[in-house]
């Protein structure tokens, strides 16, 4: 199989406090976090990784977390440099890192952009204080247009904002509310998804009061979507809005297959070589993760991924893209035939979850798109 194109995700895993509904492999530490001995572990890995590639070019980097932002500009710079030193990337690399509004969580924008990265991400998830206390937010309203001013005025061009919905006590008009003040600000990208209560969160042991119904968070999903539209946002995935030629190109390479390599603690990575499809992952806890680095332990790449489980991986992340895919494309990451998925698909396609043109263009319908889920399992092996 030719080599996908690939992209490098780099986890920074503390915040200043854990919030209630995040399942994400992140602690609380804000100024207490070991950041220098990490950041030493974070370099040694990049160069490790290095040989991963290939020879591929990077088209992107995502500096995700926990909250990178409680990273100094030069930190983040030292890190970025990391990347250059060992790796090949394209002239147009996306660099993306993920910031939260506040004093605290949002740090030097101007910093930032002098360091290298080019696409900010900011965590605003609403736009009513009500709300941002029962997420156990620590930033205001305020902090957030603050953010992307300062983030306007270093330079930024491409900036994302995060907005969640199917919040408590949340209707059409609340959610288009948050929608609206979102959009005011005009981000190159917008991502809106649904508050879900993940195991091993406060909220799914203890789920606040008043949460949506199914036919409500549809309610909200369909109206919300509506607007966006009208706003000039075109939507390619479950949760992502973007300018025309704007897409999220981490994103948009792991929803179809592409390779990612993987650095930082609990960051997973996928690599496709001559036997086959890889996953690894490394330790999710910053001092299980550091102490392997800093002694050397192999890391090893899991068995390649079975035919069988090809097809449903592939799946589970490009039905998420509501413009569909190409089954040479699934053929080519995946090397599996491609009537192996037409076979597949055959009780979808009867129960309308799922259509293909002649050309051989596969995109979930309006109701594959609803039932996502449902139409997903019908690809398990």
């Amino acid at each position: 199989m030719p080599p996908p194109p690939l992209t490098l995700y780099v986890h920074l895993p503390w915040c200043v406090a854990k919030c209630p509904y995040c399942d994400f492999n992140s602690y609380a530490a804000g100024e207490s976090a070991p950041r220098e001995r990490y950041l030493d572990a974070l370099i040694h890995d990049i160069s490790n990784e290095a040989t991963r590639a290939g020879g591929r070019q990077l088209i992107a980097v995502y500096l995700g977390g926990g909250t990178p932002s409680l990273f100094r500009a030069e930190e983040i710079g030292r890190l970025l440099d990391g990347v250059a030193q060992n790796f090949s990337l394209t002239s147009d690399v996306e660099i993306t890192m993920e910031a939260n509004p506040g004093t605290v969580e949002c740090g030097d924008p101007a910093g930032y952009r002098s360091a290298g990265v080019n696409r900010l991400s900011i965590g605003a998830q609403s736009f009513s204080q009500e709300a941002l206390k029962i997420l156990g937010r620590i930033h205001s309203v305020d902090d957030i247009k603050r953010s992307v001013d300062e983030a306007r005025a270093a330079g930024f061009d491409n900036i994302n904002i995060d907005v969640m919905y199917g919040l408590p006590n949340q209707d059409v008009t609340l959610a288009l509310t948050d929608v609206e003040a979102a959009l005011a600000f005009e981000p190159q990208h917008f991502s809106w998804y649904q508050l879900t209560l993940e195991q091993n969160t406060v909220f799914h042991a203890r789920p606040p009061e008043g949460m949506p119904n199914n036919d409500q968070s549809f309610a909200i999903q369909h109206a919300g979507q509506e607007l966006i539209a009208e706003r000039g946002y075109e939507q390619y995935e479950v949760s992502a809005f973007s300018k025309p030629g704007l897409r999220s190109r981490h994103n948009v390479n792991y929803w179809t297959f592409g390779d990612y390599l993987a650095v930082g603690a609990g960051a997973h990575g996928k690599v496709t070589a001559g036997d086959g499809v890889r996953r690894y992952a490394k330790p999710a806890n910053p001092n299980s993760y550091m102490q392997a680095i800093e002694s050397g332990s192999p890391q090893t790449l899991a068995p390649p991924i079975e035919t069988s489980e090809l097809m449903f991986e592939f799946m589970l992340n490009a039905l998420r893209l509501t413009g569909g895919f190409d089954e040479g494309l699934f053929e080519a990451r995946t090397g599996v035939a491609r009537n192996r998925l037409a076979e597949a698909a055959a009780a979808s396609l009867k129960r309308g979850l799922i259509e293909r043109d002649v050309a051989g263009w596969w995109a979930p319908t309006a109701l594959g798109q609803r039932f996502l889920n449902d139409l997903q399992a019908e690809f398990l092996p």
